[in-house]
């Protein structure tokens, strides 16, 4: 090898002649001019010898032709092979393609703003949610196709009002959403009916808002979106490991930040990491609707005399001079709030736990206060006739006139999903 190297060397950089070569290093001008010859290094080739299974190969192409899938032990045992077996399933392992269709894998590709694969983690750990209770609510987890960035936010529950709730929460961070979500048969989401897909009400309006499109899997086949169920393994085991949490709030926190240095890690997948290639990702999405679609807790009812309202199993203290009129209730992941003709009549967080009464004290003093002052109305009344006083006086000593058909409105509402 370094004789080679030297000889073109010397022929090539020295402009030396074969001659000159020859005796500076003292070896044949033949040696030279092969040197020169060729063009890569030389090399040791020892001459082929036979196979002991050329002999039975052309039975082995025989059997292979009919029968292209039959085990190599079977073609050993029909061809009554007696020697060793490795020399043997070599060379069947290199004949076999030749009397078989290729079949090549198919190898999914992403375009930019294409989609985003969905699904909700039950992440194995309890989180405290208040009130004493200990829980396990579910992480809504998205992973966008082309630039394999992984968003995650945790949720009450898996209810829809909340489902779409965390949707808009994550959607709404990024600025952009995916042309297409795609989704499993969560309860949520939708289900197959007669061998099709089938959205929620809830679900079609959402998309239909921003203008995209949610794709159901097939049933048992968590395949259909290896993205985010490799996600919420990556999850488990890389985020989870030696981490407390005190509230979901600080669950989100955490999770937020592993989220950033997990963006900007390598992928060996894409060979670059995931952060590099979102704002082509991002470009490619659809604009946000200019209203945001509906998402979260709405719900209208009359007040009743308890001046609580239920939202989904928590009830929630609002303000007493509300009571007999109609309410509406619109609650997200964080807040509770209750107006009644266009006031704020409640504001409270949002309770996580279960089977709570949440009272907010200044409600509590303004139905004591009205609860006193009828009853001093009452008492006067029986022993010598006083004035009664207007209600509306309650509602301007609380900051609370209302428009001359406030309250007039006596039909039966509907109380779907209120106590």
């Amino acid at each position: 090898m370094e004789d080679w190297a030297e000889i073109r060397r010397l022929s090539r950089a020295e402009g030396m002649a074969i001659k000159a070569i020859a005796r500076r290093l003292g070896i044949a001008r033949n040696t030279v001019k092969r040197a020169l010859a060729a063009h890569e290094p030389p090399r040791y080739e020892r001459a082929r010898k036979g196979s002991i299974v050329d002999a039975v190969e052309p039975q082995v192409r025989a059997l292979l032709r009919e029968f292209p899938d039959m085990p190599s032990t079977v073609i050993m045992e029909r061809i009554g092979w007696t020697r060793g077996k490795t020399v043997l399933f070599d060379r069947i392992q290199q004949l076999r393609p030749l009397f078989t269709p290729p079949d090549p894998a198919s190898r999914t590709e992403y375009q930019p703003g294409e989609l985003a694969q969905c699904d909700l983690w039950f992440p194995p750990v309890d989180v405290p949610l208040g009130f004493g209770q200990l829980g396990r609510p579910p992480v809504l987890v998205m992973v966008c196709g082309y630039s394999r960035v992984m968003t995650a936010r945790m949720i009450p529950s898996r209810q829809a009002p909340d489902l779409l709730a965390g949707h808009w929460s994550v959607i709404s961070g990024m600025g952009r959403v995916p042309r297409k979500l795609v989704w499993d048969n969560e309860s949520a989401v939708g289900q197959w009916r007669g061998g099709k897909p089938v959205l929620t009400e809830a679900m079609n309006a959402f998309r239909g808002t921003l203008g995209i499109t949610v794709i159901q899997c097939r049933p048992a086949d968590p395949e259909a979106k290896g993205l985010v169920e490799r996600a919420n393994g990556y999850l488990e085991t890389s985020f989870l490991p030696g981490r407390r949490f005190g509230s979901p709030a600080e669950f989100n926190l955490q999770l937020d930040e592993w989220l950033v240095r997990a963006n900007t890690r390598q992928h060996r997948r894409l060979g670059c990491r995931p952060i590099d290639r979102w704002e082509a990702d991002r470009a490619a999405m659809v604009v946000l609707p200019p209203v945001a679609p509906a998402a979260g807790w709405r719900l209208a009812t009359r007040l009743p005399r308890d001046h609580y309202i239920r939202l989904d199993s928590n009830d929630y203290s609002v303000h007493p001079a509300a009571v007999g009129r109609r309410v509406e209730v619109i609650a997200d992941l964080d807040l509770v709030r209750v107006s009644c003709a266009g006031q704020v009549v409640a504001d409270h967080p949002r309770c996580w736990a279960d089977h709570q009464t949440i009272t907010d004290p200044g409600h509590a003093q303004a139905a004591a206060m009205m609860r006193r002052a009828r009853h001093l109305a009452e008492h006067r009344s029986a022993d010598t006739p006083v004035e009664h006083r207007d209600l509306a006086d309650y509602d301007r000593l609380l900051d609370l006139d209302a428009p001359a058909s406030f309250g007039e409105n006596t039909d039966n509402t509907d109380r779907k999903g209120v106590a």
